[in-house]
């Protein structure tokens, strides 16, 4: 059986998933102090923002599977109007048939982005396997693409970039660089979420 490329294997997905510490950010947690308490605070990256809004324009959905529970996080995929969003789970397999019995989607169209071991089983699973250029070694070993670019710098982007040209819509993103015209993001109620 023929080994599918990386760009064969991006051409097919309509769905992707990701972790959050270490993919969408750099893995540094801050804690600041508050009069509810403690509260933990991520640093997100802008551009992996405009990667996740260019894949909805071209019908591919985005979720998110992380360990750590965290109220910054659930703010992020509101404003980025990501569907799914579950956290509290190390073992991440689960979360993914859940959202791919949902969908109807199956794994060989859905890609993941991870950083560290316990992306491990989830990545098998995946069309196309994503980690970060500072993720562990074990887990780069596992990734069918590994970016340029570290967890929290615009790994993402570099992902939706690379998804987004294999499937040839790179042409529409010119064009619509060139009028200045973007697709409006869409309201909160357009955004049918399911997070946990």
């Amino acid at each position: 059986m023929k080994k599918l490329t990386p760009e064969e294997r991006a051409k097919k997905i309509k769905l992707v998933l990701m972790d959050v510490d270490g993919v969408l950010t750099d893995c540094r947690l801050y804690f600041i102090p508050s009069p509810q308490g403690i509260v933990e605070v991520k640093g997100f990256n802008a551009l992996d923002g405009i990667g996740l809004r260019m894949l909805r324009t071209f019908g591919i959905t985005a979720g998110l599977i992380t360990g750590r529970a965290c109220e910054s996080t659930v703010e992020r995929a509101r404003m980025l109007c990501i569907k799914y969003v579950y956290q509290g789970f190390l073992s991440k397999v689960a979360p993914m048939e859940e959202i791919l019995a949902q969908t109807g989607l199956t794994a060989e169209e859905t890609a993941y982005i991870g950083d560290d071991w316990t992306d491990i089983p989830v990545m098998r699973r995946a069309g196309l396997a994503c980690a970060p250029s500072n993720a562990a070694p074990e887990t780069k070993k596992a990734a069918h693409l590994v970016t340029k670019l570290g967890g929290g710098e615009g790994a993402v982007r570099e992902v939706c970039d690379f998804i987004v040209r294999a499937q040839g819509h790179w042409p529409k993103i010119e064009e619509m660089i060139e009028k200045a015209q973007w697709d409006k993001l869409p309201s909160e109620e357009m955004c049918v979420r399911s997070y946990k």
